[in-house]
């Protein structure tokens, strides 16, 4: 079992930047796949970006490339996820998860979910 916690979220201009993190419980943070993904008003849930256990593989969605890092710290628990030139298409609620899959794992795949953060993004 692992709980998470996401922090971070809030409300930024178009162009804006903003840093999710999330803390994990439990001493066996560093066996899962770790990830988040996003809910958008009236949209399906869907990965954002995914980082492997120990070797640092990535997953990003196409929409994010280029802007979006993910990031873990095994020792202190906890995965970030650095949002830069932030669009209004990325407002969503914005959750953190945890799987034992592969980087590119649907939502399905993913066991254990954070309560998670609000990202809003005006023009």
């Amino acid at each position: 079992q692992v709980q998470l916690v996401e922090s971070g979220g809030g409300l930024v201009q178009a162009g804006g930047s903003l840093r999710l993190s999330c803390a994990a419980s439990g001493r066996t943070f560093s066996s899962y796949t770790m990830a988040w993904l996003r809910q958008a008003p009236g949209k399906e849930r869907e990965p954002v970006a995914a980082i492997s256990r120990r070797d640092g593989t990535t997953y990003y969605v196409n929409s994010v490339k280029g802007r979006f890092t993910i990031s873990r710290d095994n020792a202190k628990n906890t995965v970030y996820l650095q949002m830069n030139s932030l669009k209004p298409e990325d407002t969503a609620v914005y959750y953190c998860a945890a799987g034992t899959g592969p980087v590119e794992s649907t939502v399905e795949d993913y066991a254990f979910w954070g309560q998670g953060a609000q990202v809003t993004v005006s023009s």
